[in-house]
């Protein structure tokens, strides 16, 4: 042997770099990072590429995966990460329920390991070595380190080794030895190449497969061709049975948790199956359902009861368990109507080479079969006695790893292997296969990436590993703060980034996203940056991967938190992942708490960056920024935030004087601005409000996020003033969907076109289909809220899409209260309106009006509806109703507009 890589303090070997090995890896970067624990990681497997193992290195496009895409993801507490991967890149249009090609998994998995390696310089250092490893010697390293012998001649030495080299080679031991040494047997169909000669197009001999699961229908799809026949034979004779196109939800089988013998829990399943074929007319809830048990039910059963599962029960156990795609289920039923795939239940007896290369085949029950190629695709070996590889041998003859339950896989405790001794004390862990003995299923990537983590937790508890991190001296730091007193367990750094962050958040200026994704990168450990990333992604529509965000923020937190921030990320994940009620009532008790957090307060008053707190009886709001003025002390935001909770309740005079006061201390205050232009607005001081809005814009408004709002807001003085030349000029600078996406789109620039339509502002075509383009089928069919409803409604409605409405209609009646009571039959108003049956339109929006508060948003938003009435009132001659509303609302404002509006209605 040469000399040893060199290993300094804290390096970890993760042996394989397939699915497994990959998992543990990302799992080792990233919790690694968040601990800041430096760390040295070795990766060893011989394939070019980590991430894509033998199982996803292919190219094969009717390979797909077993699996449905919503149950691939890497991360268990990030289900739909691989679902957005996918999304991101090439597969807009993919969800959890497709069933995707295998090797999109395989770029999925080496990237997001590149990721998370990237993401880890400076803390994690990875080297790749490109060999097999042959044996691994505990204490024969440095430091007493395990001793890696390498297939190239070296070694490596490690603190801490996982062995995720995957499932054992097939021993090929069944096959009579007259096949085995056939030069047209294939051992290994995953090997690279094994199978090009067999797939040659000129090569049309028939085929044996050995073994009919997962393996043998993905060769036979690989294989088919015209004129050839392919073989499948197995001891059942059984194929996997196909997953249903739509996934049907896992029935609840916890009472099975209390059999205790395999007679018990067979009867029990046949029972739950029986239930299921009556209630859903399908099997497959309760193999589904039984997924997260059978671990413990394999556990508690006896080794007898386990052999006679695996002699009677595991073969049908694992072609209902192991279900085909449905595409492939429809190609194999071609395969076989053709008579190009036929299946045989038995063995393979004997087997002799004839003179033309080919092969005669002899099965067990008297049968030959003349074939080009036979494929063993019976799998791996179960039991660590038929391990053919060199490391698994030599593990077990040296006593490191010893057989598990029956002989199948390795004996462990939580992954840690046992020696002969039955002790669990080397360093050296393993996941998914060898675990197979214990825990039967163990082999999907559900399982393996629970795994992962474990695995990852306990190797950077290995002493020898955090002995890497040198203790600092002693002495108190003082932890930084978030601006407003509140602690943050975070470096000053990252803290100061997160201040940044507030800041434009509480200024409705651009940059915030910006800020707390540099707080989290200077600190990937900081818990609630990563909340406060989700919670401005989920409350107000920013750039943000949500999911991932929360996930990271929910990982961190367990780690380095104090009880504030523990109470900071609840709150966010009830927010993202609970109903409207549910998150507004978390972010009550939080503000009841900590009501000095200004981040909190900003998501629960709905001005203009977030949501905000659902009130449909009014006032929720109010009381919480007048619970809270102690805590802020008169502070420029909170002022803010009370001028527009003012003039929501229409004080506008002492609305406008904490604007202008708020304004006063901080002149870049969007909040401020934004109560300043509602109180303009509803006073009818239009002149006055335009100028300042313009002013503000083109000076300390220059860099606020929702500009589009602002520029709304002058829209609507224009559009009182009467003044069309001038709105259609606001719309083509600051208006169009080039300069506006998203919601925003919906809301203002889509509102204000059907406006300045109603109103005689807009003559000519009206680029309402610009506007639609720019939000997205999901904005405007499966809108996540009733605001947004609301005005996807207005869009759907001046585009003409009679279509569109009735789609969101029957989305709002499968959605909350609000959008069934309110949206619901808006639509349906909104539809007579496209229809020009104004007087079936103009009773239902007059019957809606008064309900219309409750979707949120503000009155001068809300009023959309209101100028719709009116036009459907005059439009259906009903002017006497019609100058009753005008009348009423010149009563409140002035407006130049309403004036000549009613002086112009028919007595």
């Amino acid at each position: 042997m040469t000399s040893p890589v060199s290993a300094p303090r804290g390096t970890v070997a993760v042996v394989g770099t397939g699915a497994a090995g990959t998992m543990v890896a990302l799992q080792l970067c990233e919790t690694a990072v968040r601990r800041r624990v430096p760390l040295v990681l070795l990766l060893i497997d011989p394939a070019p590429e980590a991430g894509r193992g033998r199982a996803y290195a292919g190219r094969e496009a009717r390979h797909l995966l077993n699996v449905r895409a919503g149950a691939m993801s890497c991360y268990p507490d990030d289900p739909a990460h691989f679902v957005r991967w996918l999304c991101r890149h090439g597969q807009p249009t993919v969800s959890a329920d497709d069933f995707v090609p295998r090797h999109r998994y395989g770029a999925y998995l080496a990237d997001t390991l590149g990721q998370a390696i990237i993401a880890a310089t400076g803390t994690v250092r990875v080297r790749r070595l490109r060999t097999l490893v042959t044996d691994c010697r505990v204490g024969a390293g440095e430091r007493g380190a395990v001793r890696l012998e390498l297939a190239d001649g070296t070694t490596a030495d490690a603190d801490a080794v996982v062995l995720a080299s995957g499932p054992t080679s097939p021993s090929s031991a069944r096959p009579p030895a007259a096949l085995r040494a056939h030069s047209r047997f294939v051992a290994d169909p995953w090997a690279p190449g094994a199978l090009d000669a067999a797939a040659a197009p000129e090569d049309t001999d028939d085929v044996l497969l050995i073994g009919t699961g997962l393996t043998a229908v993905d060769v036979a799809l690989r294989l088919e061709r015209p004129g050839r026949t392919v073989h499948a034979v197995s001891r059942g004779g059984l194929l996997p049975q196909p997953h249903t196109v739509t996934a049907l939800p896992p029935a609840d089988c916890e009472d099975l948790l209390g059999c205790r013998t395999l007679r018990q829990m067979r009867a029990a399943v046949h029972r739950h199956v029986g239930r299921a074929l009556r209630t859903e007319g399908d099997w497959r809830p309760v193999v589904d359902g039984l997924r997260p048990h059978v671990a413990t039910l394999w556990a508690a059963l006896s080794p007898e009861d386990r052999a006679e599962f695996l002699e009677r029960d595991a073969t049908v156990w694992n072609v209902h368990r192991h279900r085909m795609p449905p595409a492939t289920a429809e190609a194999v039923a071609r395969m076989r109507r053709a008579g190009r795939l036929r299946t045989w239940r038995g063995s393979v007896a004997d087997a002799r080479a004839l003179g033309d290369g080919t092969v005669a085949v002899g099965l067990g029950d008297g049968r030959d079969l003349r074939v080009g190629w036979v494929v063993d695709c019976t799998g791996p070996g179960l039991r660590l006695a038929d391990a053919t590889g060199p490391l698994w041998q030599n593990l077990r003859r040296g006593g490191v790893a010893v057989p598990g339950p029956l002989g199948i896989g390795v004996a462990t405790d939580g992954g840690r292997l046992r020696d002969r001794s039955g002790a669990a004390e080397q360093p050296l862990w393993t996941l998914g296969a060898p675990r197979r003995g214990e825990l039967w299923e163990t082999t999907a990537v559900p399982e393996i990436r629970v795994q992962a983590a474990e695995v990852a937790e306990a190797v950077l508890a290995v002493p020898s590993v955090r002995a890497a991190v040198a203790a600092p001296p002693h002495r108190r730091v003082r932890r930084p703060s978030d601006g407003s007193g509140l602690p943050l367990s975070t470096h000053s750094s990252a803290a100061a980034a997160f201040r940044t962050g507030i800041d434009r958040v509480l200024k409705v200026r651009a940059g915030a996203e910006r800020a707390f994704r540099r707080a989290t990168s200077l600190d990937p450990g900081f818990a609630v940056g990563h909340a406060a990333l989700a919670l401005i992604g989920h409350d107000s529509g920013a750039d943000v991967d949500v999911p991932q965000a929360l996930a990271r923020a929910r990982r961190c937190v367990r780690e380095r938190a104090d009880e504030r921030e523990r109470a900071f990320v609840d709150m966010v994940v009830r927010r993202v992942r609970g109903t409207t009620a549910e998150g507004d009532a978390a972010l009550l008790r939080y503000l009841d708490r900590y009501p000095g957090d200004r981040l909190a307060l900003a998501a629960a008053v709905p001005t203009i960056a977030f949501a905000g707190l659902y009130d449909a009886h009014g006032g929720a709001a109010g009381q919480v920024v007048r619970r809270t003025a102690r805590a802020h002390g008169g502070h420029w935001f909170h002022t803010s935030l009370l001028a527009f909770v003012h003039q929501e309740e229409e004080r506008f005079d002492e609305a406008g004087v904490l604007a202008e006061r708020a304004l006063a201390q901080e002149p870049d205050s969007g909040h401020a601005m934004h109560a300043l232009a509602h109180v303009h607005y509803e006073c009818g001081d239009h002149e006055a409000g335009r100028s300042r809005l313009d002013a503000w814009l083109d000076g300390h408004g220059r860099g606020t996020t929702h500009r589009a709002h602002f520029s709304w807001h002058a829209a609507l003085h224009e559009l009182a003033l009467d003044d069309a030349p001038a709105v259609r000029r606001r719309w083509a600078a600051q208006l169009t969907p080039g300069r506006v996406r998203g919601v925003r789109a919906l809301v203002d620039s889509g509102s204000l076109l059907w406006r300045a339509r109603l109103t005689g502002s807009w003559e000519g075509r009206m680029p309402i289909g610009d506007v639609l383009d720019a939000v997205g089928a999901d904005s405007l069919e499966r809108p996540s809220t009733a605001f947004t409803a609301l005005h996807a409604a207005v869009a759907l409605m001046a585009s003409g899409d009679l279509a569109g409405l009735r789609r969101l209609q029957g989305h709002a009646l499968d959605a909350d209260p609000v959008q069934r009571e309110v949206v619901a039959p808006l639509c349906e108003a909104f539809g007579y309106v496209v229809e020009e049956s104004w007087e079936q339109a103009a009773v239902r929006l007059e019957r809606l009006l008064p309900r219309l508060p409750a979707v949120g948003g503000s009155a001068a938003q809300r009023e959309v509806v209101e100028e719709t009435l009116l036009y459907a009132l005059v439009s259906a001659g009903r002017c006497d109703a019609a100058r009753v509303r005008l009348e009423q609302r010149l009563d409140r404002r002035s407006s130049p507009y309403d004036r000549r509006r009613l002086a112009t209605l028919p007595a």
